[in-house]
């Protein structure tokens, strides 16, 4: 039996004047998970996070957190705290008064000896014990961040809301970072929501994403999902990277769509419901896709090669399907041997391509 969510966005619209910044938006957020809202910029998730806060407020629709209708609470009566991808710290304070800032605003006001003891517990959690008396600006951005971390756990709340809080790491210490915040998450067992625009950061720390368009929530599912099984080109081309093909439906071959595209019948998953003759889009990850000198295929022109260390990326001209790019991992056959101009076969297995509704 599912257990009640943590918070709930029930037929929420937020409206800036004639602007509709989110329509619609219906969600349940389960105590204890990591979910994210990813999308591009202007698509909603920060407003999203921002009501769940309480420093916007719906203009239709109910926000619940733990049951409880909190449309008009303001943030300071709210479970939750939210770490600014700014970080929002106090530069005239010490990392141990920017970490019991929160504590120290509760009425009444816990004795200091019960406030230290809880900043040095913050800080052992973000690997950052011994830093108290350090300034803030005396600290790396990675370090910085940290601090907002622990400020933001330190008085418990039962959501913990991200807003972009790595976008201004460099790309190691993001990866570092993604490592440590799962972690913290696992052994505070409290709801993380994030926001973000880096699918690879959604895909590697979310139990659950909330893949948002225009305003509104397209799909919700784990990472494996949305990659898999993306339920239209516009989260196929946001959840990793894909090869889209115009094709006709030419009938079915067991579980499988045929699809004719470029005179040639290419077997794809899904695509169910899709008549005979109609438009369909077929959806082909890179790393699908296999080089090969000869043999039965799609004969193409190598027109780039991009190498990437792990694996080596190229893009492809067919003169039946135009431009696609695959992914070849180090090690193989292929990778490196080929130069841009080589005549090879792409191929890949039935069903690895996804049909997809035409748009």
């Amino acid at each position: 039996m599912q257990s009640q969510p943590i918070a709930e966005l029930r037929e929420v619209t937020k409206r800036y004047g004639l602007v509709t910044a989110t329509s619609g938006l219906n969600l349940a957020i389960q105590p204890g998970e990591f979910l994210s809202f990813l999308g591009p910029s202007g698509c909603g998730k920060t407003t999203a996070l921002r009501m769940l806060a309480g420093f916007e407020q719906a203009t239709e629709g109910a926000v619940l957190i733990d049951g409880q209708n909190v449309n008009g609470v303001p943030p300071y009566l709210r479970p939750v705290n939210m770490v600014f991808q700014q970080y929002a710290l106090f530069p005239h304070l010490d990392v141990a008064r920017n970490v019991a800032y929160g504590l120290n605003q509760r009425r009444p006001k816990p004795a200091k000896a019960e406030v230290a003891a809880a900043v040095d517990r913050a800080l052992e959690m973000v690997r950052l014990s011994g830093f108290g008396p350090r300034r803030i600006w005396e600290m790396s951005g990675g370090q910085q961040q940290r601090v907002a971390l622990a400020r933001a756990i330190i008085n418990r709340p039962k959501i913990l809301l991200l807003d972009e809080p790595m976008a201004a790491l460099d790309k190691k210490l993001r990866h570092d970072m993604q490592i440590e915040l799962k972690s913290l998450q696992r052994e505070l067992g409290i709801t993380f929501v994030l926001v973000t625009h880096d699918q690879e950061e959604a895909l590697s720390m979310s139990d659950r994403i909330c893949i948002m368009g225009q305003g509104r929530i397209v799909q919700t599912g784990t990472p494996e999902d949305l990659y898999d099984r993306p339920q239209s080109r516009y989260v196929a081309d946001f959840v990793g990277r894909s090869n889209f093909i115009k094709a006709e439906v030419a009938g079915r071959e067991g579980d499988l769509l045929a699809a004719k595209a470029g005179g040639s019948v290419i077997k794809a998953r899904g695509g169910e419901g899709l008549a005979q003759g109609s438009a369909v889009t077929l959806s082909l990850r890179p790393e699908e896709i296999r080089l090969a000198p000869a043999g039965e295929g799609l004969p193409v022109t190598v027109t780039h090669r991009i190498f990437l260390g792990e694996h080596t990326e190229y893009h492809l001209q067919s003169k039946a399907l135009g431009t696609l790019v695959a992914v070849v991992p180090r090690g193989s056959e292929a990778a490196g041997a080929l130069a841009p101009g080589a005549e090879v076969v792409a191929q890949w297995r039935d069903g690895a391509a996804l049909a997809l509704q035409a748009e």
